[in-house]
């Protein structure tokens, strides 16, 4: 196993200290990263001990240091998981054929965008979130929240680590670009919109986290089984990373589900206002939650049909999540069945080529995999005696890309107009007053165990420690 160097000014199990000139060139844009973390960062914690983990292995089973830690001091790195030997390119046209170790001549352009394009969304989180600290629910939150932030900042690393040491100049000037991007700017955004958007309230926050970062798995999944292994390897370590990302949202969600629950049993009603001036948020208003964060993900995966999915899919780029689970590795005469409007605002069926669909298989593993936690959180509403669902939209509300693209839909996927739709936009979607309500709980509660009003207490602490453990020393 390739260990972790922390003597190093980068920490790497990449054997960085080998390579003299890739070594100068990361420590040259190590300071601008540390200026990025600085100005763009979480805003005014800097100087605060954190208790982080930190990797110190890439074995996903005890891989991790726990420890109080200034973030700025954070110990950033490079880890790829191990190689494995004699590995094989596990679909499309050169499926068996040996994996990549370099980048091939021909899909240089297109292994540098999907690169560029995963890199960036990594500070892009970083910058929408910067703020949030101000406004925790508790120290353990205020944790979790830089645990993730930390994490977004070493998987820019993972990104910066193969534009340097397998793209030369051009990926050197890439990696530059990705600090000087930033999320929401109008000259200069990050490149997705959905890492546009302002995350200024916890709610959204454990949304992102949930349905965002769930789709970075998915993404990171299919870049995890491309044949340049380097990318493959970066991406398998990721994802043991992102899991806690995932982590936080689903129990944040379903901790203000609990504390909604609570008020409903104590007041007698499921009324929203009633709900709302205990201090809890009502469960209509985490549904329009869920609708907006959810909806705003599908577009991620990308156009239904797409002809550069299926020669990624071909060219061995990237491949489906799980691939090992498929039967047919190779997918040449397959076909999906696609959704598409009929023209009545109605579905009809159209067959695609398999490989044209690719997009769609992933954004279908994406949505079955919402459904986890939907489950869970429907499983406290129903033992708490209230009969209320919360469901995902349907694929077809609120796309912009893709045959369901500027039709405007319920989210149960019916065809309404233009002008019903905006009459009933408030029952879709967040408000103007949703908003501003969610923002008026935003206080910041940062003594040991004690916890806002609008959330319940979590279930446990982090790493055995007790939920009432000073987890952030606020300076």
């Amino acid at each position: 196993m390739a260990s972790i160097d922390y003597q190093e000014l980068i920490p790497n199990n990449v054997e960085l200290s080998t390579d003299r000139r890739l070594q100068r060139a990361l420590e040259h844009w190590q300071p601008r990263f540390l200026n990025w973390w600085t100005e763009m960062g979480p805003e005014g914690f800097m100087a605060s001990d954190v208790y982080l983990r930190t990797a110190t292995s890439v074995d996903a089973k005890g891989w991790a240091h726990f420890g109080h830690v200034k973030m700025p001091e954070y110990r950033w790195g490079i880890f790829l998981a191990d190689r494995e030997e004699n590995r094989t390119i596990g679909f499309g046209d050169e499926f068996g054929k040996p994996v990549w170790q370099d980048v091939p001549g021909e899909h240089r352009a297109v292994l540098r965008n999907l690169i560029v394009t995963q890199g960036d969304t990594e500070p892009a989180s970083v910058e929408q979130q910067r703020l949030l600290g101000q406004t925790c629910p508790s120290l353990y939150d205020l944790r979790n929240l830089f645990q993730v932030n930390v994490e977004e900042g070493r998987h820019l690393w993972a990104m910066v680590y193969l534009l340097h040491a397998h793209f030369g100049r051009d990926g050197r000037e890439q990696a530059e670009e990705l600090l000087m991007r930033h999320s929401g700017d109008i000259d200069n955004p990050r490149i997705l919109s959905t890492f546009n958007e302002p995350i200024d309230d916890w709610l959204s926050f454990f949304m992102f986290t949930y349905f965002t970062d769930r789709d970075g798995k998915f993404q990171l999944k299919c870049l995890a089984e491309s044949a340049f292994d380097p990318l493959s390897r970066t991406c398998q370590f990721m994802l043991t990373e992102e899991a806690h990302h995932m982590f936080v949202g689903e129990t944040g969600i379903g901790r203000i589900i609990k504390r909604a629950l609570e008020v409903m049993q104590e007041t007698g009603t499921d009324d929203p206002e009633t709900i709302r001036k205990a201090g809890a948020f009502d469960l209509h208003l985490i549904q329009r939650y869920v609708n907006f964060w959810f909806s705003s993900c599908l577009d991620l995966f990308g156009s239904e049909k797409s002809s550069n999915a299926a020669s990624y899919f071909a060219s061995g780029v990237k491949g489906r999540p799980d691939e090992a689970r498929y039967e047919d590795h190779i997918v040449a005469d397959s076909i999906f069945e696609l959704e598409i409007p009929d023209g009545n605002g109605k579905a009809a069926i159209e067959a695609v080529p398999m490989r044209n669909a690719m997009n769609e298989v992933v954004r279908q593993a994406y949505i079955k995999d919402c459904m986890v936690g939907l489950t869970r959180w429907n499983r406290l509403i129903k033992k708490a005696g209230f009969d209320f669902e919360i469901t995902l939209p349907s694929e077809r509300f609120r796309r912009s890309i893709g045959p369901w693209a500027n039709m405007t839909m319920e989210p149960t996927g019916k065809l309404i107009s233009a002008e019903e739709y905006e009459r009933r936009k408030g029952e879709f979607l967040p408000t103007e007053a949703d908003r501003a309500f969610v923002k008026s709980q935003m206080k910041a509660v940062m003594e040991p165990g004690k916890v806002a009003g609008w959330i319940a207490p979590p279930d446990r602490g982090i790493n055995s420690q007790p939920v009432d453990y000073e987890y952030v020393h606020v300076h």
